[in-house]
């Protein structure tokens, strides 16, 4: 008996030993999560299980952090530990804080080198005992594998309005992508480029400012303009951005830009046809919005769609600051149903998850029957809309109309459309146009490429402030003080495009946070104290009974 019970504890020890044995070769995770905020996609793990080279990765974000960073932080280490488990390399991993320790002339020279090297630091007010302290953190990350590093930004900011918590939670989210696709970009040494077009009215940088900066953190940004690039810039290329073009092309650009389509180059047409500007009614009655001309019709036919020449009005729209007169000369918001909240079709991975879109004098986007073109139509308007076809006369007036629901009563209508396939030439049996001087490859058809068009020129416009000319992050509306998806958007899009294996479905991820209820819990302090500190006793005394009892009726026999 004695003998029996030696030998079923060997075995329980020795299951142990082998377990942990085991555990140092084998890697695995039981994922409970609702959202599997745990697991890593497929597509991470095959990158890092195709990697040779060893990588290490430094995370500046370490030392006395406030608990919302800490929270980033715990998240960060978690997900590079699986990151390690899958890779088919070493993965190093460091936490640093690199100004600890530092005196004041020092930390200045150690954040003066860091930021030359893309690390930037953050500033935040730390409340405590004697006020506000301001303390520098470090948010950032970086990638160094073969000689090649690249700095990875943990902080996303992705809500101006939000507080730290909605920020980390929307960082948390985003963590596997930016880690993932550093890695990547590390590994093969590819920046893809984007070109937004100019010389044809196009939005200037002003006002482009921030889709340019959003988009150079993983990819190489600037401006392209078709009268001068040549084919050695095109081929350099993999997108092309027509952002509000408001003059006519010549046939010598559309010939360029059909060439970089029929050699697999991806395009993205944000397109007004009609001509409408809200500042253009202040301080007027009203304005004639009118048909723009920019011969690009036959293009687009072609390709699979149409931008038409209307106007949608919509009940689901942003609001506008209009002044109401009076003494005090009162600035009121007023829905304005030229600006359209567009609404992301949940059913495709390009748009999934992302919050309505702000437009203004947004336009329908047909698709057509072309053969060997696959349509998507991926944003669209509320059921509650209507169409209004150019020109069409328009009024601050019209603010005050109460719109008609019955008139309003539709179905919804498409704005945005995904063509993929293979494109068939615009300039096929055309002669070459003047103005083309080198010699282009022009074949009956291209390379499987992608395109997406919208019927919005403005839909990735920054606002900038009429005080001192500052710009404002896509997608923020600085007169509701609300923050729309169109940043989500246009690194969705560009992803998806320039990138041939897209990490979509990485930005995808959404984690949700259990917070606790803040306002409920001052209500309830002092019930949670007294259960906290009285709860534990009462049970350690109940036990202590019952153990006294339970020994004495055992031995009393």
């Amino acid at each position: 008996m004695v003998k029996n019970k030696y030998f079923k504890a060997a075995i329980f020890l020795l299951a142990i030993v082998l377990v942990n044995i085991g555990g140092q070769y084998l890697y695995t995770r039981i994922d409970f999560t609702k959202e599997r905020r745990f697991t890593l996609n497929d597509k991470s793990k095959a990158i890092l299980k195709a990697a040779k080279q060893p990588i290490s990765i430094t995370v500046f974000l370490d030392g006395d952090l406030p608990a919302a960073f800490k929270r980033l932080k715990n998240a960060t280490s978690d997900l590079l530990t699986d990151y390690r488990a899958y890779a088919g390399t070493d993965v190093k991993v460091i936490f640093a804080d690199p100004i600890a320790g530092l005196s004041a002339a020092e930390q200045d020279t150690a954040i003066n080198n860091l930021y030359q090297a893309g690390i930037e630091a953050t500033t935040l007010n730390i409340k405590n005992d004697n006020g506000f302290a301001q303390k520098t953190i470090f948010p950032m990350a970086m990638i160094v594998a073969d000689g090649k590093r690249y700095p990875v930004k943990l902080l996303q900011n992705l809500d101006v309005t939000g507080n730290y918590e909605e920020n980390i939670n929307n960082s948390i989210q985003n963590l596997e992508y930016v880690f993932t696709s550093g890695i990547q970009k590390v590994l093969t040494g590819q920046h893809p480029r984007i070109g937004f077009t100019e010389g044809n009215g196009e939005l200037s940088d002003l006002y482009l400012s921030d889709a340019i900066k959003s988009l150079s953190e993983s990819y190489e940004v600037g401006r392209v303009d078709l009268n001068l690039i040549d084919k050695k810039g095109l081929d350099k290329l993999k997108l092309l951005v027509l952002a509000k073009p408001q003059k006519e092309f010549t046939e010598a650009e559309k010939y360029k830009i059909n060439y970089f389509v029929m050699n697999g180059g991806r395009v993205l047409w944000s397109i007004d046809q009609v001509s409408a500007d809200l500042d253009s009614l202040k301080g007027r009655p009203e304005q004639l919005a009118f048909n723009r001309k920019l011969n690009l019709d036959d293009m687009l036919f072609i390709y699979g769609a149409r931008v038409n020449y209307n106007l949608v009005a919509d009940a689901n729209c942003a609001e506008i600051p209009l002044a109401m007169g009076g003494p005090q000369g009162q600035i009121q918001m007023a829905p304005w149903v030229y600006y359209p909240l567009l609404m992301p079709d949940t059913a495709n991975s390009l748009v999934k998850n992302i919050d309505n879109i702000r437009s203004e004098f947004i336009s329908t986007v047909d698709t057509i029957g072309v053969k060997g073109v696959s349509k998507k139509v991926i944003l669209h308007t509320s059921a509650f809309n209507k169409v209004f076809n150019a020109p069409k006369m328009l009024s601050l007036q019209m603010v005050a109309e109460q719109p008609d629901p019955r008139d309003f009563a539709s179905v919804p209508q498409s704005v945005g459309v995904l063509l993929e396939g293979t494109f068939s030439s615009v300039f096929l049996n055309r002669a070459v146009p003047a103005g083309i001087e080198e010699s282009y490859a022009a074949p009956a058809s291209s390379k499987p490429t992608k395109m997406i068009v919208i019927g919005d020129g403005d839909i990735f416009k920054n606002q900038v402030s009429s005080k001192d000319g500052s710009t404002f992050p896509l997608g923020f509306d600085r007169y509701t003080q609300r923050n729309f998806g169109n940043k989500a958007l246009l690194l969705n899009i560009a992803d998806y495009l320039a990138n041939d294996d897209n990490l979509i479905a990485l930005r995808n991820k959404e984690v949700k946070i259990r917070l606790l209820d803040k306002a409920k819990l001052r209500a309830e302090k002092l019930q949670w104290q007294l259960i906290n500190v009285l709860v534990p006793l009462l049970l350690l005394i109940s036990f202590a009974i019952f153990q006294h009892y339970c020994r004495k009726h055992k031995y009393a026999r």
